[in-house]
């Protein structure tokens, strides 16, 4: 969903040359094959994302963007990190404190990260971070709140980042 919603804002013509690649991955290869849940697509549908498609990859597949361009990974339940993607991506966002901790300790092996990991709820805009808990569990109410949270995290971090001239490290 957050790579989704993120896309979408992403093409507004204020952002659309500023960001590079965007992509989501696991920090575990399940749904490997799959399509996100009915309930994440008919959410994105409710708000007008209807231009969202997206299968669990296994891989990563390298693509060329400016260097003056942000380059972002949302990692989740699709797509399992490679340990590569930190000299990838100039923002690593897990989640939930558990993915920060595993992407976090991986970071630690890869003397050529350039990735800032952290939280996507850090771009919370309350002062403090928040957690994107699971919609799985929670029902539609789940999927509006996460929704609801990764279009917040996400205009905040554009606005913050892409606008307002946050640092800008080398894409690939």
């Amino acid at each position: 969903m957050a790579e989704g919603i993120f896309r979408h804002l992403a093409q507004k013509p204020e952002w659309k040359d500023k960001i590079g690649r965007i992509d989501s991955c696991g920090t575990a290869a399940y749904h490997t094959g799959d399509s996100p849940d009915d309930r994440t697509m008919a959410t994105l549908e409710e708000n007008g994302i209807t231009d969202y498609h997206h299968s669990a990859r296994r891989r990563v597949q390298a693509t060329s963007t400016q260097s003056s361009r942000h380059v972002l990974k949302f990692p989740f339940l699709f797509l399992q990190f490679a340990t590569s993607d930190f000299e990838k991506f100039d923002y690593i966002f897990a989640m939930d404190r558990s993915n920060l901790s595993d992407l976090v300790r991986l970071q630690r092996g890869n003397p050529d990260a350039k990735a800032r990991v952290m939280l996507f709820g850090e771009y919370s805009g309350a002062g403090k971070a928040e957690i994107v808990n699971d919609p799985y569990y929670g029902g539609d109410a789940g999927f509006k709140r996460a929704f609801e949270q990764c279009t917040r995290f996400s205009q905040n971090f554009l606005a913050e980042m892409v606008d307002g001239g946050g640092e800008k490290t080398a894409s690939l």
